[in-house]
């Protein structure tokens, strides 16, 4: 049967628009499929201090092969992965010396973050060492530091990772609540500190992923997975008061393995 030259023209065009959509859905799928590095960001939590193992080039930050981000690149071997999480790192630090392997061709990027600029150190070092009304008031200006100052840190970190890694999926990662109370311990902090710390945990927490989800991040919350391995529970994935004192209050390697991994996991 002869076809109709209005025929003929309409069905040119059909296939050149279905040529067409094909190439663009080739293409990006192929900007997806580009889009596989792995860029692993944050602080100690990140870096797996507490953890032991840690790579000898890593220096003070203490980045380990039992950290979570170690963990997951190796069971699932990314087409890259950088590793930038450094110990004692706060928001400005992770702007100004960790960004640096991320790019176009990042697909995910985690990040634990926050936690330094409220003080955390500080304010545990008061706890251990002073009065309870003096571990109470430190723990009061964290919190009030973590609502009024923090989230607009938080924001400046999140919004440099999307310009630098647009195609990125970001897990941004809590903490855990470091006291079970009403635990095994018979000595140390009073149940009064521990609650109020745990208090700020997850004050921090809540400060975090309500700006990540603003950002369109994925908050992985690791609460549920330490539950019943805080400190005082009698099977703690967390460091108490040790030697060398900086793995103090910090995830053990089961704390990186059972309490981390898990939760960066399910969230990507």
């Amino acid at each position: 049967m002869k076809l109709s030259r209005r025929a003929v023209v309409s069905a040119a065009l059909l296939l050149s628009s279905a040529l067409s959509l094909t190439g663009a859905g080739a293409a990006h799928a192929a900007g997806e499929a580009a889009a596989t590095g792995y860029v692993a960001l944050g602080d100690s939590y990140s870096s797996g201090v507490g953890a032991g193992s840690y790579d000898s080039g890593s220096g003070d930050c203490k980045r380990s092969t039992k950290a979570y981000p170690s963990l997951w690149a190796a069971a699932n071997s990314p087409s890259s992965f950088a590793f930038t999480a450094c110990s004692g790192a706060r928001t400005g630090d992770v702007i100004a010396g960790q960004l640096g392997p991320l790019n176009s061709s990042t697909g995910i990027v985690s990040i634990s973050v926050g936690g330094n600029d409220a003080g955390f150190a500080d304010v545990m070092t008061t706890c251990v060492l002073q009065s309870e009304s003096a571990c109470l008031n430190a723990v009061a200006e964290a919190r009030a530091y973590m609502t009024g100052t923090l989230p607009g840190k938080l924001d400046q970190v999140y919004s440099a990772i999307s310009s630098r890694a647009p195609a990125a999926e970001v897990v941004v990662l809590g903490y855990p609540r470091l006291y079970k109370l009403n635990g095994s311990c018979i000595a140390g902090l009073s149940e009064k500190e521990r609650a109020a710390l745990n208090g700020a945990s997850d004050e921090l927490n809540g400060v975090t992923a309500k700006r990540a989800a603003d950002h369109g991040f994925t908050f992985g919350d690791v609460v549920p997975n330490f539950t019943g391995h805080e400190i005082c529970s009698g099977d703690s994935w967390l460091h108490s008061v040790t030697f060398p004192i900086v793995n103090s209050y910090h995830p053990t390697a089961a704390g990186q393995s059972g309490g981390y991994l898990p939760a960066f996991d399910s969230a990507v």
